[in-house]
């Protein structure tokens, strides 16, 4: 009997699936195999069923011989395995950020006179409702709050990208990039206090209330389902922050990270530049035992961020303070530098995983920008946030058309570097 490889990111099966099944296996005898939720979500979104529960349920279906879990996007080693008479997909994939991965497929197949044969995509509308009705899921506060530390379980290092409203959330749910035998997307986004202030044409000193703040939350929330993680500057009043870190972690939140200054809060990369005052190791890690006393899961992460290089205040300081952080019950560290060069923050995350070698660690690479992720997850680190690119680059974008504008009176010189009408609306759709 011929053999059939087919691969499934399945977390529902459905009648276009059960179709597709059945005339595979007129070919001969299916394996089939299950992408993981981290290949999954480099293309598509988040899974709703674990792993396990979906390579049970294919197994449980009629006309499946065997079924494998596929650790990669890329179909080569589990093909060059195998060896299959066919690999039987769905013909949905011939554009868009599969196209790659089926060119690949045809190409192994080739060595061993193998042939991708392809079905019609099944369009029904029962079956598109079906499939929107667990994507929704994807936004229910208790099934996006968990991600963050379940990425963090899965031992990669976990890129976070600013958001600051809806559009930019979009952007960074759906963007994805070819590099090498993999695609690369976010994992999750990050709400600046910075960019939300400056969406606003505030300064960043905690002027912006949490009732505004959490209504762009809102916003993003209702169209992605990646894991949110919140700057909450100061955290405030040690009564006040009780309260609103329970908030957060109800509407879906995956963390907050608050940083251990007092007073009226100054943007970080000001550094010594403007008065800044340093809250005390005690007075802090008071703070971070009443919010980790407020919250209801264990779900929710505290993230402390230190800024004693910020100050000048020394490495020993950063260290001891990172210390007593974690020992109040922090569940991550952040370490915030503004130099160019990234020598002492390689000798923070270095000599904090030799005392600490399981607290995920935190880093922001303003400032450091030519440091690699590879680079970072060498000496420890977990999170990586860019904490405000996307607005960084949409300003002098949107300030250059204006004067493209203004100059030559009349838009068609500006259109070269604006997207069509058309994209947006298939983004927002």
């Amino acid at each position: 009997m011929k053999t059939v490889y087919m691969c499934f990111a399945a977390d529902m099966i459905h009648a276009g699936h059960i179709n597709i099944i059945d005339r595979a296996r007129a070919l001969g005898s299916i394996t089939a195999g299950m992408l993981t939720d981290e290949v999954i979500v480099a293309y598509d979104r988040y899974t709703v069923v674990p792993l396990e529960d979906r390579v049970r349920m294919l197994g449980n279906i009629k006309g499946i011989d065997r079924v494998i879990v596929q650790h990669e996007l890329y179909y080569d080693s589990v093909l060059r395995e195998l060896k299959p008479d066919y690999v039987v997909h769905g013909d949905n994939w011939k554009t868009g950020v599969l196209a790659g991965v089926r060119a690949r497929v045809i190409e192994v197949l080739a060595e061993w006179g193998g042939e991708l044969v392809e079905f019609p995509y099944t369009h029904d509308p029962s079956v598109v409702a079906l499939e929107k009705s667990v994507a929704a899921r994807l936004g229910i506060p208790e099934v996006r709050r968990p991600r963050l530390r379940r990425l963090l379980a899965s031992g990669k290092i976990v890129k976070i990208m600013e958001a600051h409203d809806g559009l930019s959330g979009l952007i960074v749910e759906n963007t994805a990039v070819e590099a090498g035998d993999r695609l690369k997307s976010f994992d999750g986004m990050w709400l600046s206090s910075l960019c939300d202030s400056t969406m606003k044409g505030k300064p960043d000193i905690e002027l912006v209330d949490m009732t505004s703040r959490l209504q762009t939350v809102d916003e993003i929330m209702e169209v992605t389902t990646k894991p949110i993680i919140f700057d909450g500057d100061t955290g405030g009043q040690i009564e006040h922050f009780a309260f609103n870190i329970r908030t957060l972690e109800r509407i879906g939140v995956s963390a907050v990270i608050i940083e251990d200054k007092i007073g009226l809060k100054k943007n970080s990369l000001f550094g010594t530049e403007v008065p800044q005052q340093q809250d005390s190791i005690e007075s802090f890690c008071e703070k971070i035992h009443a919010g980790k006393s407020a919250l209801l899961t264990k779900e929710f992460m505290l993230i402390a961020r230190i800024e004693s290089l910020i100050l000048e205040q020394g490495m020993a300081d950063a260290l001891e303070r990172a210390a007593a952080y974690a020992a109040a019950g922090a569940d991550g560290i952040m370490i915030h530098s503004r130099r160019k060069q990234p020598d002492e923050i390689f000798e923070f995350c270095e000599k904090f995983r030799q005392a600490d070698p399981t607290t995920p660690l935190v880093v922001v690479p303003s400032t450091f920008a030519s440091v690699t992720e590879e680079e970072f997850a060498a000496r420890g680190v977990n999170i990586v946030i860019y904490a405000n690119q996307l607005l960084r680059s949409a300003f002098p974008a949107m300030r250059t058309t204006a004067e493209m504008i203004l100059k030559h009176g009349r838009a068609q010189e500006a259109d070269a570097g604006c997207i069509s009408i058309k994209e947006v609306i298939n983004l927002i759709l």
